[in-house]
């Protein structure tokens, strides 16, 4: 269906921080199939794991266990909220579960509780449930009515947040930075105000860490760098490495689901679950975050120059970790600016009318970054300047 504004390249294959087409023509990825190549193409240790639990079991349904399953749940768990996981396929359905979580907390503990807020500009999938809690009016309007109960808050903005809150609120869901709509980073102390009125008003705390997650900040989750603590945390994308697998990790107080509530046929399969602890193992293994804030600090940095560079064609530089974007100005258009980036060689991400984002493989080199802005320069260079 034509459900997508696709660049005119064929990929045939890649191997770490590169992708080739059919013709050979050789790219470097900084977009990571939007932040889901954590460990580049082609990963040795991750394709001898998808090969060797495909010889042994793909799926298996969940009326039966699998070691690949209990083991990669343990490890989420101890690893975050010390929580229950449920194991999905995918980043939309992970907010579906999130959603139904907060309604079931809403309806038991109280027996009104319904509304769920979340922040807008945000982006939490393509579902009724989750297109519901988007706040982005572009995406929505070809779909109403959308799921009821929902409302929007302004990132950042604790008044606008206080207003929203009443005794019907059974939840909020927020993602710690927004990727979408172009690299917004939540602050702190808005944090820790959303989570006193989640107390206060006994509502859960859903951090959407489809995009965020999983290493991508310099940290295993977003929210770690906050001191803000979620009571459901959402994650997907980079917890295959390139293989469809998303979790829900809910908290004691969260954890209200029973047999019947909730399901999923694919859901935690034996080859996902494997594929996805090869990708814990690897993140988790010592130096390997800290070596990502390095390259997202000097990545950073060389952004920042970058601007100084094109004051009259960059706007601004926001980002964290190996998650960044570009706001060019308001003549230049996002994907026209990432056509021209193709040409060059590079693969960016558009977010927005006129940001990219810049999403490398977290295994990503100071050679390969000094590559992609080279590359950027060039781009800049040739693009038209502010009226």
């Amino acid at each position: 269906m034509n459900t997508y504004h696709r660049f005119d390249v064929v990929f045939d294959h890649g191997k770490g921080v590169f992708i080739w087409d059919k013709d050979g023509k050789m790219f470097l990825d900084f977009g990571s199939g939007v932040a889901v190549n954590a460990l580049g193409h082609c990963h040795p240790e991750l394709v001898r794991t998808i090969k060797k639990q495909a010889e042994k079991l793909l799926h298996c349904s969940n009326l039966y266990w699998t070691e690949p399953q209990i083991e990669l749940a343990k490890m989420l768990s101890k690893n975050s909220l010390n929580g229950k996981v449920f194991f999905v396929n995918s980043g939309t359905e992970a907010i579906e579960t999130a959603i139904k979580l907060a309604r079931k907390f809403g309806k038991t503990k109280h027996g009104s509780k319904y509304r769920i807020l979340s922040a807008m500009n945000s982006f939490h999938g393509r579902t009724m449930g989750a297109l519901s809690a988007t706040g982005q009016m572009k995406y929505q309007e070809k779909f109403k009515p959308l799921v009821d109960g929902f409302e929007y808050f302004e990132l950042n903005d604790v008044k606008s947040l206080e207003t929203k809150f009443s005794k019907e609120v059974c939840g909020v869901i927020l993602e710690p930075v927004q990727g979408e709509s172009g690299i917004f980073l939540a602050n702190e102390e808005f944090l820790k105000t959303l989570r006193k009125l989640c107390d206060e008003y006994d509502a859960l705390l859903i951090f959407d860490e489809v995009q965020c997650g999983m290493g991508r900040t310099g940290k295993l989750f977003a929210y770690q760098h906050f001191n803000v603590e979620p009571d459901v945390l959402a994650v997907a994308k980079g917890l295959g490495g390139g293989f469809p697998i998303g979790a829900v990790i809910a908290n004691k107080k969260a954890d209200v689901f029973e047999p019947g509530d909730h399901g999923s046929t694919f859901g935690g399969n034996p080859l996902a679950c494997s594929a996805g602890l090869t990708v814990m193992k690897q993140l988790l293994k010592d130096g390997f975050l800290q070596r990502v804030s390095r390259m997202g600090n000097y990545l950073g940095e060389l952004l920042l120059k970058l601007q100084k560079e094109f004051p009259d064609r960059i706007e601004q530089i926001r980002g964290i970790g190996l998650m960044w974007g570009i706001q060019l100005v308001k003549d230049i258009a996002a994907n026209e600016f990432a056509k021209e980036c193709l040409n060059e060689g590079l693969l960016v991400v558009p977010a927005g009318s006129n940001t990219v984002r810049l999403l490398p493989p977290l295994i990503v080199q100071k050679k390969h970054i000094v590559q992609a802005v080279g590359i950027l320069r060039n781009v800049l260079a040739k693009v038209g300047k502010k009226a």
